[in-house]
């Protein structure tokens, strides 16, 4: 049997983040193409982490700046190694290629961090994003990270688009890979006579959602709730700091509930989930879900991106404080309104993010890949490049830590 290795920046937890979910969809393709899965990470675990060997994944612990995992790989000599963000691939990567070089490398990105970042800093800023802003630090580490990889996952059209255009990626290191989701998995919501509240979610460690939070809190909901008196906006998310809770108010019907073992659910009984993102990249778990459960959701343009592609959309879009309340209000009390956006919500998991399709998508460009391979690095000369030159610097500067690290447990008092 082949043997897949993945290498992750934190344990899977499919119920506090849509990464975690993504996480077991790329996990169950591999097995269905007859890959036993290893699942290593670095990270400490954490109560939300998914039971690995409860779905037949072996799990091992990694460590940072250690030769110990060289001898996990050379052991293991796995047909493909994949990187759960560009972080691992820069800590792991020249490790990979050193002792185990024929192995297939493969990026999963999530979401592209240095649109993020960018988006992130134009916020702050208060400006349209620059090209400053694009061009960071960030960008530097993620691009390198997918050029020197076979090939990396693109969770979102349009951040293929930008990847192209910003750049000048070529397609033959790209692979779009979004949700790869069951329709009949979808939770038949309530309809929207019986729905009540407004519903907002996403883990709270993610800076986008903490943002959204705070937004909701300062500008959105006290407009909202001052005409719609008796709503409530009910706050879901793993992992809520203390900052978080204390924003917890009954009075305004601002509800901080955090964790809930099964978000569908909660989904489905709200009316209207707002998902006022400022930035971030990727997919939005939380849209998905209220596709999942045909919720109709108020978002930014940002939030939309990539969900609805040409689609009819179950969403309703606005960029702006005033434009954003008056459609969540309009919406919640409109069933004309309400209606038709909820059919398409319904439809948007079996049209667009097809497990049956996107799975079959991914496993023939792995086979493609793996008949191919030695040609494929030969046409990547730029990825070679990178290889060479900045990967042995990372493998220096990782075994001067580890050396480091030595000297002080043999000598604990220098």
């Amino acid at each position: 049997m082949k043997t897949a290795l993945i290498i992750g920046y934190v344990w899977p937890e499919p119920a506090s983040s849509a990464a975690g979910s993504r996480m077991l969809q790329l996990i169950k393709s591999l097995q269905d193409a007859g890959y036993q899965v290893v699942y290593g990470s670095p990270a400490q675990n954490s109560p939300h982490a998914v039971d690995l060997s409860s779905i037949d994944v072996q799990a091992i612990s990694l460590n940072l700046n250690c030769s110990s995992f060289d001898t996990q790989i050379a052991q293991m000599q796995p047909e493909l190694v994949m990187f759960d963000r560009f972080m691992m691939e820069e800590q792991f990567g020249w490790r990979v290629e050193k002792y185990c070089p024929e192995a297939i490398r493969i990026l999963d990105t999530e979401d592209l961090h240095s649109l993020r970042h960018a988006r992130h800093q134009a916020l702050k800023h208060n400006t349209e994003v620059t090209a400053k802003q694009i061009y960071s630090e960030s960008a530097i580490r993620e691009i390198a990270s997918i050029l020197r990889c076979d090939i990396s996952l693109i969770i979102s059209e349009y951040e293929m688009l930008w990847l192209k255009k910003w750049f000048q990626l070529p397609d033959n290191i790209l692979h779009y890979c979004p949700f790869m989701l069951d329709a009949e998995r979808q939770v038949p919501g309530e309809p929207f006579q019986l729905r009540r509240h407004f519903v907002s979610i996403g883990n709270f460690r993610h800076q986008p959602n903490w943002d959204a939070v705070l937004y909701l809190k300062s500008e959105i909901w006290p407009q909202i709730r001052k005409a719609l008196p008796q709503a409530e906006l009910h706050i879901y998310g793993a992992y809520p700091p203390p900052k978080a809770t204390q924003l917890h108010n009954p009075k305004q019907g601002f509800m901080v509930k955090g964790w809930t073992e099964d978000a569908l659910k909660v989904v489905s009984q709200s009316r209207v989930m707002l998902a006022p993102l400022r930035f971030g990249a990727g997919l939005k778990g939380k849209l998905i879900d209220a596709a999942m459960t045909a919720t109709p959701a108020v978002t930014s343009s940002i939030g939309a991106e990539g969900i609805y592609g040409e689609l009819d959309s179950g969403l309703l879009i606005a960029d702006n404080t005033e434009e954003f309340v008056r459609q969540a209000i309009d919406l919640y009390q409109h069933s004309q309104q309400w209606q038709p956006l909820s059919e398409n919500a319904s439809e948007l998991i079996a049209k667009r993010f097809s497990a049956n399709e996107y799975s079959a998508n991914l496993i023939r460009r792995i086979e493609r890949l793996a008949e191919t391979l030695q040609q494929h690095r030969l046409d990547n000369f730029y990825g070679a490049m990178l290889r060479h030159h900045s990967m042995k610097s990372t493998q220096y500067m990782a075994q001067w830590i580890e050396a480091k690290n030595r000297l002080c447990n043999t000598n604990p008092h220098r």
